[in-house]
Formats: C-alpha cells, sequence, structure tokens
C-alpha cells in the first residue's frame, strides 16, 4: 500500500471489533505517518494502549475521544488527515428499535459530521462502512444506515469536481465480531441448546479480515460516489450452530422484529446502475454532478441485467460447516498487537 506511506488515517470507531484489526493491518501493511484511533470510549482507549499498541512502540498512533455526533471535535482530530475510514454506528437492530432518536444522531447526525468535517479538513478520500440491512430497510438501523449511504453518496456534489471523494462499503454479517451470532452461541454452549431464529434463514458472511482488504481495495478504485458491494458467501443459521456446537440441540423461537429472512445487497432496483467485476460489485451513483468524465472502471465492468439481485438466498457461493468451522478457527478478536513494528513517524 505505497499510497498509504507518509499519510494520515483516521478511523472513527476506532477501538470496535472492525477498528481494531484495521489499526492492526494498517500498522502491518504501510508505512503511515500517523493513524488517529477516534472513539468514544475511553475504556477501551486505555485496554488499546495497554495491550495492543502501547506509545512506546507506536508512537505514531493518537488515541482521540471523541463522538462522531460532535462535530467540532471531528474537525479538530482530523487536521491533517488523508484518509477517512468512517466505522463509528449504533449496529444492534433491537437496541435501536427501542432508541430510535440516539440512532438517528449516530448514524446519520455523526454521518453529516464526518462529511463536514472532512471537507473542511480538504481530506483527500473517505470510505464508510453501510451494511447489508441498508439495502430495502425494514428495520431502523437499516434505515439510517441506507440514509448515512445516501448522505456519503451525494457529498460528492458538496466537495465539487476537486474536493473530497467520498464513497460506501457495503458488506454483510462480519464472522465473530461483537455482538454477532458466533460469539452468543458460544457462549450459550454451556446449556446445551442453541435458540435459533429459523433454521431456513440465510446471512451473508465476511471476516474482519476480508472487510478491511475491500475497504483497501476501494479506497483504491473509487472515483467518488460508489457503493462498493463483495462478492462473498452464505450461509444458514443452522450450518453456523451446527459449526460452533454440534453436540448441541437446537430450538426454533422464531425471526425477531425488524428481521429478514434472507439479507440482499443489491436490490433489483438498482442493478440498472450495477458494474459487475470479478470479485465485487459497484452500484454507480445516479447522477454525478460533480464531473461529467465517465470513471475509468465504467469501461471494464460488466453491466447488471434488469432484474438482478444479489441476496443471501440466490448467491452461487456457499459455506460448508466445515468451512464455518474453519474460518471460525481463523477469526479470533484481536488479541495481540501487530506482530512487527513500523517505523514511527
Amino acid at each position: 500500500m505505497f499510497w498509504l506511506k507518509d499519510q494520515t488515517v483516521l478511523i472513527t470507531g476506532g477501538t470496535g471489533s472492525f477498528g481494531k484489526q484495521c489499526a492492526q493491518y494498517l500498522l502491518e501493511h504501510s508505512q503511515v505517518k500517523r493513524l488517529v484511533i477516534f472513539s468514544r470510549d475511553e475504556q477501551k482507549h486505555v485496554n488499546l494502549r495497554r495491550n495492543l499498541f502501547p506509545p512506546d512502540q507506536y508512537p505514531q498512533i493518537r488515541y482521540f475521544v471523541g463522538d462522531v455526533r460532535d462535530c467540532e471535535r471531528l474537525k479538530r482530530a482530523m487536521c491533517g488527515v488523508d484518509y477517512v475510514i468512517h466505522a463509528a454506528a449504533m449496529k444492534h437492530v433491537d437496541i435501536a428499535e427501542y432508541n430510535p432518536q440516539e440512532c438517528i444522531h449516530t448514524n446519520i447526525g455523526g454521518a453529516e459530521n464526518v462529511i463536514n468535517a472532512s471537507l473542511d479538513a480538504g481530506v483527500k478520500k473517505v470510505i464508510a462502512l453501510s451494511t447489508d440491512k441498508a439495502a430495502g430497510p425494514i428495520n431502523l438501523y437499516g434505515a439510517t444506515k441506507l440514509c448515512s449511504d445516501k448522505l456519503f453518496v451525494a457529498a460528492n456534489s458538496l466537495a465539487g469536481e476537486n474536493g473530497t471523494r467520498f464513497a460506501v462499503v457495503r458488506y454483510g454479517n462480519v464472522l465473530g465480531s461483537n455482538g454477532s451470532v458466533v460469539p452468543f452461541f458460544q457462549n450459550q454452549v454451556k446449556h446445551g441448546e442453541l435458540p435459533i431464529t429459523d433454521p431456513k434463514m440465510t446471512r451473508f458472511i465476511i471476516t474482519l479480515e476480508e472487510g478491511i482488504q475491500f475497504v483497501i481495495t476501494a479506497f483504491t478504485e473509487m472515483e467518488g460516489g460508489e457503493v462498493f458491494v463483495p462478492k462473498i458467501p452464505s450461509t444458514t443459521i443452522l450450518d453456523i450452530a451446527r459449526a460452533v456446537a454440534p453436540e448441541c440441540t437446537t430450538r426454533v423461537i422464531g425471526i425477531r422484529p425488524g428481521e429478514k429472512l434472507h439479507e440482499c445487497m443489491i436490490p433489483s432496483d438498482e442493478a440498472r446502475q450495477t458494474l459487475e467485476f470479478d470479485d465485487y460489485f459497484i452500484i454507480r451513483p445516479a447522477f454525478r454532478s460533480w464531473s461529467s468524465v465517465s470513471p475509468a472502471y465504467a469501461a471494464i465492468g460488466k453491466p447488471c441485467a434488469d432484474g438482478f439481485s444479489y441476496a443471501s438466498d440466490n448467491n452461487n457461493h456457499w459455506l460448508t460447516v466445515s468451512d464455518l468451522r474453519n474460518l471460525i478457527a481463523q477469526c479470533s478478536d484481536v488479541s495481540s498487537g501487530p506482530r512487527k513494528a513500523i517505523a514511527a513517524a
């Protein structure tokens, strides 16, 4: 990642599952000048400083306590920043349903603040993390992320032809991340029974490292306004249960409010704007008012047919129980610092 050499990167939500592993990946694979970890959780900052990235070994890291809901604090944090990865969000469906105002303030207001702070600071590129739940949303979390996606795409118009470029990465469930189904099942093993919503339920699956690598790909390929969607495998919730604890029985508890039986990342209505590549799709912006020049990738991608959709139940790539076991074994949370130190800034 030569293009990141001597650059400054800021990660919002930098103390979360994605943020920690993304920081580790950048420290191992690039020579960033500064890495700003922006998060409102003071204790998680302390844990990172003490256990993963101590300042004496990684002086290029800045631990910046702040909330994306505070635009002035974001502007301060983004001074001199070249690239932003926006990973901060309220992401739990049930918590968002009970606390809708808080979800809106963080996921929509926070997105607007990141956009304004990036524009004011002259950031080069911004990638915002999205979710499959933003495609045809049926819960508040998905609706706020759809709104966030729209804000980031439209932000290119605010930036103009030569300003900050914004794009979105949309992917499915991150295997083993905090609050996901794998650690939940692992905690339930002691009871000898795993509660599952519906044995027919399907989900897209991606690992944290795959998600991080896809964000890096999006940074190199983006020209502004794109929604990048990776080609990733599907699985059933029942197979995840079998992979985690084959010795346990399962109990069907029914689909919870706000959940879908199957998730979709590209609805058929967006097919006309979508280009297919070997490993991913790009949903192009409906209009590109900031530039009259067609992006370079437009001549390479294959247009998707009318009516095409990319959903977890019509996927061509499925994980077996054995595949899932192997992935789960590889996907333990970050428990030690980077394997090698990068030269200090």
